[in-house]
């Protein structure tokens, strides 16, 4: 199993380095996280972070592309709900990395 330090705790990962506990997530985390991609969070991120968060409160579910895409263009409107934004903030694998940011469990049917 993987790790990951922020401050001074020890946070477990599971082999694909997203949280074992979910409840860990913070945005101290979010941002060692991004750190290990070479990502560095900009509002943009954190705007599809945050709904991502919104979307696994209300569904139990990280989605996969498609409805990441179809949910981010009904809350923010289809300028940020695309393929093309998506993929440009999260290094063309917006669903995996973004869920992973956010701190949520892998889209079930992503590759």
């Amino acid at each position: 199993m993987n790790t990951l330090t922020v401050g001074e705790q020890t946070l477990a990962l599971d082999k694909d380095g997203y949280l074992v506990d979910l409840n860990q997530w913070s945005t101290d985390v979010a941002h060692a996280l991004a750190a290990v991609e070479a990502l560095e969070l900009t509002p943009e991120h954190w705007e599809i972070l945050e709904l991502l968060r919104g979307f696994y409160q209300e569904f139990q579910l990280s989605p996969a592309t498609r409805p990441l895409i179809k949910y981010t263009a009904l809350k923010l409107g289809p300028e940020k709900g695309n393929s093309l934004h998506l993929n440009r903030l999260f290094n063309g694998t917006p669903a995996k990395l973004a869920a992973k940011l956010a701190g949520l469990p892998r889209p079930t049917n992503c590759l």
